[in-house]
């Protein structure tokens, strides 16, 4: 069995956009709007109108003013024969019928008043606001970065025979090539269809230039479509863990998303894929961790530094509910732990697909034994037609390397599997030169090999 087809020996969430979607809604799907009925504010009651007050508040009730007695204390009496009509008592009368009028309106009035007060009717209510203030921002906030990144990127819908799906991408020219993950347009087989829609809304039609899955990376195209922002390209060499960062994409569908974070970890190896089963769609990346939530239908987006310049390709995340394993991305939300394509190993493969159509992978010329539970890669004893497990005359036997080595380190760094060996290798150039250290019989060496080449698919 080659490098090529070794099978994962455990998966990082691949980051698939056509999986489970948000809250069991479909990512790819148009779910129904929820009910605003059924979203009143809760402990809040308005089915009842107000109820009418009582006697004791007096706001409704009609007052009824006492049927006049047969004799009245201030009826005035028949004046004496001789004297004049007496003004006073006529004038007290006013006066407390004024004061009794008075008492009752008042009741009336600080009935309607407190109810007013509850109930807010009729009541003018202005709440204090800030007052309107420049949009501008520093261009390496994180609003700034998003400002300059958003034009630059895509939310990618393809529609095959048996799916459909929902990712990210990131515009690499002015002709019109674009950049994502191969998990993302691997649903649009010879018959399927994928499609384009910028942050402004336009769309357009977009057809396969080349992929590669044992990078995880393909090259989409759109044609006629003009004012195209192409993203820059960072250099992952310079990041370093702690470094800010800000990815965009469209997680379940939920397009131009932006969220940020830090670079948690560099060089993280991690395999993804292997959902065909017989290793061909194992993807292993020497990849960027971050902290930045990253949701499926973020796979194939940027992830960029302070100065919007892109340093990752978003590709999968380690999901909660894994149970110590790794499953393709869409199985569960984001949980802190994000793994992104390191943009030198993208901008490399980019171009190759771009240019050839297919990307050449770095070879040692050796079959692993990718069942070897020891720490570091055993090379097996047989190949996969049955010949031996080291390639004649490939850059591993020129070097001096044997079936049963197992090797511990690549230019001084550990690896701990089979799949960090990979890992470490595709990292590389085809033609670069590396260290390996072997241990044989007990005892360790440094061997010196030119990498050699194989072809991606």
């Amino acid at each position: 069995m080659g490098e090529g087809d070794v099978a994962s020996g455990g998966g990082v969430d691949s980051g698939s956009a056509g999986a489970a979607g948000l809250g069991g809604v479909d990512p790819t799907s148009r779910g129904s709007a929820p009910d605003p009925a059924a979203q009143s504010p809760q402990g809040l009651d308005f089915s009842h109108p107000p109820q009418e007050l009582d006697a004791a508040g007096a706001a409704h009730v009609p007052v009824q003013m006492p049927a006049p007695a047969h004799h009245s204390p201030w009826q005035q009496a028949d004046p004496r024969p001789g004297e004049g009509v007496v003004r006073v008592p006529r004038r007290r009368r006013l006066v407390v019928g004024g004061v009794v009028i008075a008492l009752v309106a008042g009741g009336i009035g600080g009935a309607i008043g407190s109810y007013m007060e509850r109930t807010g009717v009729g009541a003018s209510i202005q709440l204090p606001q800030a007052d309107a203030e420049s949009k501008h921002r520093d261009p390496d906030s994180v609003a700034g970065i998003a400002a300059r990144t958003l034009p630059g990127v895509v939310t990618i819908h393809t529609a095959g025979s048996s799916e459909e799906g929902t990712g990210t991408g990131l515009v690499l020219d002015g002709q019109g090539h674009i950049l994502t993950n191969n998990h993302v347009v691997s649903s649009a087989d010879s018959d399927g269809e994928i499609s384009v829609t910028f942050s402004s809304g336009e769309s357009a039609r977009a057809k396969l230039v080349g992929h590669d899955s044992g990078y995880d990376l393909a090259v989409i195209k759109v044609s006629g479509v003009r004012g195209l922002k192409p993203l820059p390209l960072g250099n992952s060499e310079n990041v370093q863990v702690g470094d800010p960062v800000v990815a965009v994409g469209a997680p379940f569908d939920l397009a131009n998303t932006v969220t940020s974070g830090i670079i948690s970890a560099k060089g993280r190896p991690i395999t993804a894929g292997g959902e065909k089963g017989d290793g061909s769609d194992v993807s292993y990346v020497d990849a960027l961790q971050t902290d930045a939530p990253i949701n499926p239908g973020n796979s194939g987006g940027p992830l960029v530094d302070a100065k919007a310049r892109v340093i990752g390709i978003n590709s999968a995340i380690r999901s909660a509910d894994t149970g110590g394993s790794e499953l393709p991305e869409g199985q569960s939300g984001s949980i802190g732990l994000g793994f992104a394509i390191p943009v030198n190993q993208a901008k490399r493969v980019a171009e190759e697909l771009i240019n050839a159509g297919r990307a050449t992978h770095p070879v040692i010329g050796v079959t692993l034994d990718m069942d070897y539970s020891g720490d570091g890669a055993r090379v097996g004893s047989k190949g996969n037609s049955g010949g031996s497990a080291v390639s004649p005359d490939g850059p591993g036997a020129k070097a001096g390397i044997e079936p049963g080595d197992v090797i511990t380190e690549v230019d001084g760094v550990r690896v701990h599997s089979g799949e960090e060996l990979i890992v470490k290798i595709r990292t590389h150039r085809p033609k670069d030169k590396l260290v390996l250290t072997v241990e044989r019989g007990g005892k360790e060496r440094e061997m010196s090999l030119v990498l050699g080449s194989a072809g991606g698919g």
